[in-house]
C-alpha cells in the first residue's frame, strides 16, 4: 500500500490550501485516514482523522483543538482518498503535513500506512 499525499505550499496568513492524499495497492477497506504535521524538532501531532463507519455506526471525524473551525477533513471513498481544507491559515500552521491511514488488505486485520510530507508554510 502506498499514501501520494499533495496540495502543500506557500500561503500568505489567512488564506487557504486544500492537501489531498491517495492510497494505493492492496486495501480491502480504509477503516481510517488522517492528517498529521510535524514541525521541526517537535513530535508529531493529530491535525484530523475521519473514520470509516461500520454496519452500526456512521463515519466520524476528529479534530485537534487548534484546527477546530478552521480545517475541515473529508473523504473521496471509492477512489480511496482523503481532503484536508485549510482555512483561515496562521503562521503556526507551517509544518511538514503527513497523510496516514489504517487500511485492511485482509479481513481482520489493520496496518497503518504513511505517506511522504508535504510542506505547507503560511507567511505572516
Amino acid at each position: 500500500v502506498q499514501l501520494q499525499a499533495f496540495g502543500g505550499g506557500l500561503v500568505q496568513a489567512g488564506g487557504s490550501l486544500r492537501l489531498s492524499c491517495a492510497a494505493s495497492g492492496s486495501i480491502l477497506r480504509v477503516n481510517a485516514m488522517g492528517w498529521y504535521r510535524q514541525a521541526q524538532g517537535k513530535q508529531r501531532e493529530l491535525v484530523a482523522l475521519h473514520t470509516t463507519g461500520t454496519m452500526l455506526t456512521d463515519d466520524s471525524t476528529m479534530y485537534a483543538d487548534s484546527v477546530k473551525g478552521r480545517f475541515t477533513i473529508s473523504r473521496y471513498n471509492a477512489k480511496n482518498m482523503v481532503y484536508l481544507q485549510m482555512n483561515s491559515l496562521k503562521p503556526k500552521d507551517t509544518p511538514d503535513y503527513f497523510c496516514e491511514a489504517k487500511i485492511s488488505d485482509n479481513p481482520g486485520d489493520s496496518y497503518d500506512y504513511w505517506g511522504r510530507g508535504t510542506q505547507v508554510t503560511v507567511s505572516s
